[in-house]
């Protein structure tokens, strides 16, 4: 990978040019609108099956569906060099993401997962910003403490925080930072790999860990749900987990991490008003406020970037 990301070097604009990035964009937007829907069902279906085996049990779900993908395209097999950037890759989107979703959404409404996943566009910025080995200015750290800063004050107020508060809230600020130490790392790698066979290639990674623990957690809690918690775990594993990272990785590979992460911003919007609508939960004044300060700070360290 050259040390310069194509998120910040200058290169003339031309008719080309605007079209692979417009690809970009659309390609990302379209991921953006898979996800937007994971919090909302995931919430649904850890109500009824072991969070764990929904954390895993749709990786290796995803993986078999990968499999297929790659004989299907005979893609070739990845260097080691790309091995080892696909072990973060799988640490971040196919572990560590829905493990830590899972855990906190089986206390936490999604509406209140929303607020607190929309630091993840700076968090995705950040770890591209440290992997390309730039200087940012002063503001963007400031914007980005600023958004940090906007979460831990919506859940102090809202009573999350405190001497007897769980260890949801804590699950979902994990979450966001594996899956933008994901999403940065896949990012880039699919410059290479293409979006489809970077995620293919992790969720196969990831198999002697995902199968174990789906196995184990599947015989000390065998699975019995109602139709609605299969179809939101059958949504997690084709849409979130795999279909949904065709188009996301191809996004940030054609459009630039942080030109395309910026479209991460409608993420939380959109999970509020899926959670609304699909689950009837209560969207409160308080937490469209917080949401907007947070996208506030976050498009403030976009920006700051992109400058």
């Amino acid at each position: 990978m050259s040390s310069k990301s194509s998120a910040t070097a200058v290169a003339p604009i031309t008719a080309a040019g605007r079209d692979h990035r417009s690809a970009g964009l659309a390609l990302g937007a379209l991921g953006v609108l898979a996800f937007s829907m994971s919090l909302p069902a995931t919430r649904v279906a850890v109500q009824h099956l072991d969070p764990w085996f929904v954390a895993f049990g749709r990786a290796v779900g995803a993986a078999l569906l990968a499999w297929a993908y790659l004989r299907w395209s005979r893609a070739p097999r990845p260097t080691r060099a790309q091995w080892r950037r696909l072990a973060v890759v799988a640490l971040g989107v196919v572990a560590g993401f829905p493990l830590f979703t899972s855990l906190a959404l089986t206390t936490q409404p999604s509406a209140h997962g929303a607020v607190v996943v929309a630091i993840l566009p700076a968090m995705t910025a950040a770890f591209a910003v440290l992997r390309a080995g730039e200087r940012p200015p002063p503001a963007f750290w400031l914007s980005s403490a600023a958004g940090l800063v906007a979460v831990l004050v919506f859940l102090a107020a809202s009573g999350t925080v405190g001497g007897s508060a769980s260890l949801a809230d804590l699950w979902l600020l994990t979450a966001v930072t594996l899956c933008g130490l994901g999403y940065a790392e896949g990012g880039a790698l699919a410059r290479d790999l293409g979006g489809a066979r970077t995620i293919c290639w992790a969720l196969l990674l990831a198999l002697p860990v995902t199968i174990p623990i789906t196995v184990v957690t599947a015989i000390a809690h065998p699975p019995h749900a109602t139709a609605h918690a299969w179809l939101s775990f059958a949504y997690l594993t084709l849409v979130s987990m795999f279909l949904g990272f065709f188009a996301w990785y191809a996004g940030l590979a054609r459009g630039g991490i942080a030109r395309v992460g910026q479209i991460q911003l409608t993420q939380p919007i959109l999970t509020l008003l899926w959670s609304a609508l699909l689950l009837s939960e209560t969207v409160t004044p308080a937490s469209l406020a917080a949401a907007a300060v947070v996208l506030t700070c976050v498009v403030l360290t976009q920006r700051t970037r992109a400058r």
